[in-house]
């Protein structure tokens, strides 16, 4: 099985990580390891490849930031976990539609372990509690290796969420981990646990 390395990473900006990403894949060969980066960044906007203005409603002093990923506009904060994955998906023997698969079904297993019933909906990726969407999903795939990733809304500040369509849908409404928990979620257990479901449901040791 190849190597999986993956790096908790804590606050950081978006603009050089998503450059750094965008240097690992355009550098790696097929004796890379796969990485999982698991981090959050200050407030920016993402638009995706195929995003319309229109769902940008007021962004205000809020940056965004155009980028390579499928879906349309989302928001990353702090307390917003995300995890980018760069995967050979040629060596793991995977096609995109199961990598999303694989990353629903370790968010949905995920959210279980917390109590919170979670699904995926076959026409909106993503992971939605009750209608309500808490994790988006977004990837990109380059000469058979993905990168982008996944976020999970785990205990932030949900309103810049009004300022957008949430991935092109108005009116969606977006939910987080500590709305639907008794107690505030421990960001860093979160992280590790996300970090063991991923190991599971893409086949690597833990």
């Amino acid at each position: 099985m190849p190597e999986l390395v993956v790096r908790h990473l804590g606050l950081v900006e978006y603009q050089p990580t998503l450059e750094a990403m965008r240097q690992l894949t355009r550098e790696r060969d097929e004796h890379s390891a796969d990485e999982i980066w698991l981090l959050q960044h200050p407030q920016v906007f993402t638009q995706g490849q195929a995003g319309k203005a229109e769902h940008l409603l007021a962004p205000g002093d809020i940056p965004v930031v155009q980028v390579e990923r499928g879906g349309q506009v989302t928001y990353h904060g702090p307390g917003q976990l995300v995890a980018y994955l760069m995967l050979d998906l040629r060596r793991l023997d995977l096609g995109v539609r199961e990598l999303v698969t694989a990353m629903e079904q370790s968010l949905v297993e995920l959210l279980a372990g917390y109590a919170i019933e979670a699904a995926p909906k076959a026409d909106a990726p993503g992971v939605y509690v009750a209608g309500d969407k808490i994790a988006s999903l977004g990837l990109r795939v380059s000469r058979g290796c993905s990168f982008h990733g996944l976020a999970l809304n785990v205990d932030m500040d949900m309103t810049p969420f009004l300022r957008i369509n949430p991935c092109g849908y108005a009116g969606l409404k977006m939910v987080q981990m500590r709305d639907l928990l008794a107690t505030p979620p421990v960001f860093d257990e979160v992280a590790q646990r996300l970090e063991q479901v991923l190991r599971k449901r893409l086949g690597y040791a833990a």
